[in-house]
């Protein structure tokens, strides 16, 4: 299909006419965009990277293929995945706008030493999922059981956290 965009002058007479030089083809048109946040090596913090994706991704188990794209790491060489290697999406659930994660022990028992790393890791999931206008906060498990949290216990986990800006 090409769309033509027609300017006409009262008399009905063409005054400008405009072809797209590309079409955008139905694949194209079906994509949406996510954010999904990492660790910026360059200024020690989390940010941002913008995804263009085929929306089916997130039709079955849309939490979980958020985190899984966590897992997989950004596009940008300047973002890094700050969750430990070898974690795994064990599940994910929304109760009412708090969706509750449940992941493999490693998230803790392989996470950062600082505490600051700590609080990027989960803040790296915890913005990407409150992207996602139903969820207003995330829970975490581990191995399907609520624990306090680090071994420091410098973060408790049995908490909900919010979005952090």
């Amino acid at each position: 299909m090409i769309v033509v965009n027609t300017v006409l002058n009262k008399n009905d007479e063409i005054l400008d006419e405009y072809i797209p030089e590309v079409e955008i083809s139905d694949e194209e048109f079906r994509k949406t965009v996510v954010t999904l946040y990492f660790e910026d090596e360059n200024a020690n913090k989390v940010s941002s990277e913008a995804r263009i994706i085929d929306p089916k991704e997130l039709l079955r188990e849309p939490y979980t293929a958020l985190i899984g794209m966590l897992l997989s790491g950004p596009k940008d060489s300047n973002l890094k995945s700050i969750i430990p290697d070898g974690t795994k999406v064990l599940g994910t659930t929304l109760n009412g706008s708090c969706v509750t994660v449940n992941l493999s022990k490693e998230f803790i028992e392989k996470a950062p030493d600082d505490v600051n790393r700590k609080c990027d890791m989960i803040y790296t999931i915890v913005n990407t999922l409150t992207e996602l206008k139903e969820v207003e906060s995330v829970k975490f498990l581990i191995d399907g059981e609520e624990v306090d949290g680090f071994e420091e216990k410098s973060i408790s986990l049995k908490n909900q956290f919010l979005r952090r800006n």
